[in-house]
């Protein structure tokens, strides 16, 4: 799975899938999921129904401090 570049993560809605959230942390699918059954994703994870909705500004906020280390 090819990294997320910064314009599609600025670009991306309120929102977003597990599976685009995992693509960019570096994620695979599996592992993501997993950790959102675990309540162990690294930002806020929303369910609904048997759908897993992250939030965007969190995703971006966890980013933003992974890349000023």
């Amino acid at each position: 799975m090819e990294p997320m570049s910064r314009e599609e993560l600025a670009a991306l809605p309120t929102t977003t899938t597990i599976e685009t959230a995992a693509r960019a942390l570096g994620l695979g699918r599996t592992r993501a999921y997993q950790l959102a059954r675990e309540n162990r994703f690294p930002c806020k994870v929303i369910r609904i129904g048997t759908s897993y909705r992250v939030i965007t500004a969190d995703l971006r906020r966890l980013l933003a401090k992974r890349d000023e280390v």
